[in-house]
């Protein structure tokens, strides 16, 4: 199958370039034009809420003057003596009538019924029907209820009819009915409570709490308009929502129990939100163009020095080593080409010198070659040794050639790690050539549980710190004595301390032994340290410390726990 070539680095390049320019500004112009249509469409929001609450301010003024007049009118002798029958001026009770209404007369009509729904006083002309029924429509609710309550028309079309009725019933002192007040607002009534109370490009439609229309300013948008929000309510969907080009907001008046809905035109229209988007593209273009001139010129200017990279590379992969670019810059690229250069002549001068090592190491390892002895034949000659000294009874020669022969073997054994048991017994064959060397002049002691003496260590950490302390802690010192003690921390370490009672360390010299160590100084503490750093890592090493009062030194080896039955280090 064939593969697909990759886009060079230029192509990318351009890519980056364009994509680095045109995205953050596409998504950019997007979000401002989402956020200018939200916060105008809010802002509409606001304003309808705000016209809303001022039509309903304004009927609740218009409601909470239409209780006090039935209030004053149900606790008034003489109003409910004429309605009773008992008599009275008509004089007296039209006073009391206009008096009682006089903060809300001029926005509805106030009509005196008596208990059988006989019409007897008005605020206004006499009604062209003079008698209402006590059974249904307005009086009954009144009689049914407490306070004054309204009921809706069945036809806003019908000028001559009241809209909205709210009727209270009237009660006699012994609790007896004595006749009803009845308030009625008709069309020119609503238009004179609601004019200027709403914006003047919406419409303000009243609708009862079955959702029929009661009033509009046009009232033959509110016959067409409320089958459809009813329609759209039984249908579980919002009103809010926009539907033909209008948006709507409803409240409901608690007092009468009519819904205002204000139905205004949409923000954005179809046609606006074209416009916007049209522009947007246009200016989505001009960016794109723009990009697309920039990265050209912009990837043309970073590919030119990268191509004469990329050729001069190309000589030096080819064995040429004279090849230089040349320079014409002072930017980054400028001191890439500079750095090449430099790069190449360091080649150079290195190809050279890699010739004269390898010459160098050639005549090394012939001479190593030369002096090179085999591991073998010192154990062997050391075995031979130990059996002269039997046979010749000089049985000092003997331990030290066994304990040495049995040393070499160890060193050169392929093993990497041993167990710490293991450890422990060269260790005491080295002390014993000690002894020997320095007549008995020090004490030894191991401390080595036996639960860590399966313990894997690298091989020969303990012999070189053993050796440090007997050459510069107890050498020249009366009752010396080293100790080596093993033991596992808290934290699961394993924790290997030799210490002494010399004269201890220098005060330049307490502390982590890699902080303060170099190569050459203390070679046998070195390597150890050294060991201990390539296999476990910082975590471990060597810390070197004095005994109280400055006497005597202590070395302390840490490093983890492993077993012989786990994986290998």
């Amino acid at each position: 199958m064939k593969k697909t070539p990759a886009l060079s680095f230029r192509a990318r390049l351009f890519a980056a370039f364009l994509l680095a320019s045109l995205v953050p500004l596409l998504i950019c112009s997007a979000m401002l034009l989402q956020i200018f249509r939200l916060r105008m469409t809010d802002a509409a929001e606001t304003e309808a809420q705000a016209h809303l609450n001022s039509a309903l301010h304004v009927l609740d003024e218009a409601c909470g003057g239409f209780v006090r007049a039935a209030d004053a009118l149900r606790g008034d002798p003489l109003v409910l003596s004429a309605l009773s029958g008992g008599g009275g001026e008509d004089t007296r009770v039209y006073a009391r009538l206009f008096e009682a209404t006089a903060s809300a007369r001029d926005c509805a009509r106030f009509d005196l019924y008596d208990a059988r729904g006989n019409w007897r006083y008005s605020t206004r002309n006499a009604p062209a029907v003079r008698t209402l029924p006590v059974d249904w429509g307005p009086l009954h609710h009144a009689r049914e209820a407490s306070g004054l309550v309204f009921t809706a028309c069945e036809d806003p079309t019908d000028g001559g009819s009241p809209l909205l009725q709210g009727a209270a019933a009237l009660s006699a002192a012994d609790g007896t009915p004595a006749g009803y007040v009845v308030v009625s607002l008709y069309q020119s009534d609503f238009h004179q409570l609601l004019e200027g109370a709403y914006g003047a490009q919406g419409a303000l439609i009243l609708l009862s709490g079955y959702w029929r229309p009661v009033y509009c300013a046009q009232p033959s948008l509110a016959v067409s308009l409320a089958p459809r929000l009813r329609s759209r309510l039984l249908s579980g969907q919002r009103l809010e929502e926009a539907s033909d080009g209008f948006l709507y907001s409803v409240e409901r008046h608690e007092g009468t129990g009519l819904y205002l809905v204000l139905r205004r035109p949409q923000v954005f229209t179809r046609d606006t939100m074209g416009l916007l988007y049209t522009v947007s593209a246009f200016c989505a273009l001009i960016c794109v163009a723009v990009s697309v001139l920039m990265g050209l010129s912009l990837s043309r200017q970073m590919f030119r020095p990268i191509a004469q990279l990329r050729s001069a590379i190309g000589e030096v992969e080819q064995g040429s080593l004279d090849v230089q670019v040349a320079q014409h810059r002072d930017d980054e690229l400028g001191e890439l080409a500079r750095r090449f250069n430099d790069m190449v002549a360091a080649l150079k001068r290195n190809q050279a010198q890699l010739v004269e090592n390898q010459r160098e190491l050639n005549q090394a390892q012939i001479r190593m070659l030369q002096a090179q002895l085999n591991p073998h034949f010192l154990c062997n000659t050391l075995d031979t040794m130990k059996w002269i000294s039997k046979i010749n009874k000089v049985p000092q020669v003997a331990l030290m050639s066994t304990n040495l022969a049995d040393i070499l073997r160890f060193c050169i054994s392929p093993e990497e790690f041993v167990p710490l048991g293991r450890e422990g017994e060269i260790l005491e064959r080295y002390i014993e050539i000690q002894r020997l060397r320095l007549s008995g002049s020090f004490n030894f002691t191991l401390s080595l549980p036996e639960e860590l003496a399966d313990c894997l260590v690298p091989k020969m950490i303990l012999q070189p710190l053993v050796e440090n302390a007997i050459l510069h802690g107890v050498d020249g010192v009366e009752d010396g004595a080293v100790r080596v003690e093993v033991s596992q921390t808290r934290d699961g370490l394993l924790r290997v301390a030799v210490s002494d009672n010399g004269k201890g360390f220098p005060p330049e010299m307490l502390g982590r032994f890699r902080e303060i160590s170099r190569p050459g100084g203390h070679l046998g503490l070195y390597n150890v340290d050294t060991i201990l750093l390539k296999y476990y890592g910082e975590g471990c090493g060597l810390t070197l410390e004095n005994g109280e009062g400055g006497a005597g030194a202590a070395v302390t080896a840490v490093l983890p726990v492993r077993r012989e039955e786990e994986a290998e280090c």
